[in-house]
């Protein structure tokens, strides 16, 4: 298995929700190696170019996406067009102007999205319209866009993702 990270329009490849997320997927107890990858995108500032970008790494079918703001954005639009095991989303920049995809359809994996209450960069409530018509688990913590002051939860939260998806893979693979 393999969790692919992409970050958001700010950050970068190795920030600190990235650092700890993947910390748990190398830590986590299960007989499934997990592999990371975590992409640059520094350089590209379009949503949509990221997104290809993304899709360029989509190389095998046992994918788990992982994206931070703009990255979650071109996670949850991946997903769209490759089958992926599942996505973990943090305040995902969904239903933004200037953003190609503004409806999401035909994802079918298991979704979590996290956002804060005080996102003063993309509106809680852009998540909680997103998680309505996904039927996605919906997270919403005390922080703000960065998610900084909800790192412990965000680590707890990933690492029962992660047992899911593990835990359906291994029910599929029987």
């Amino acid at each position: 298995m393999k969790v692919i990270f992409s970050h958001g329009k700010e950050s970068g490849p190795r920030g600190s929700k990235i650092a700890a997320l993947a910390e748990v997927a190398r830590t986590l107890n299960t007989p499934l190696q997990i592999e990371i990858d975590s992409i640059d995108y520094r350089q590209e500032t379009d949503p949509d170019h990221r997104v290809e970008m993304l899709r360029k790494s989509l190389d095998r079918d046992d994918l788990i996406l992982v994206g931070s703001s703009m990255g979650g954005y071109a996670s949850a639009v991946a997903a769209q067009h490759y089958p992926v095991k599942g996505l973990f989303l943090m305040a995902p920049a969904f239903y933004m102007p200037g953003y190609a995809i503004q409806e999401f359809v035909n994802i079918r994996c298991p979704v979590t999205v996290i956002h804060g209450w005080r996102d003063d960069i993309v509106p809680y409530e852009h998540s909680v319209r997103f998680a309505r018509e996904q039927r996605a688990n919906l997270i919403i913590v005390d922080s703000d866009h960065r998610l900084a002051s909800a790192q412990l939860a965000l680590t707890r939260y990933f690492s029962l993702f992660l047992l899911e998806i593990i835990d359906l893979h291994a029910r599929s693979s029987k």
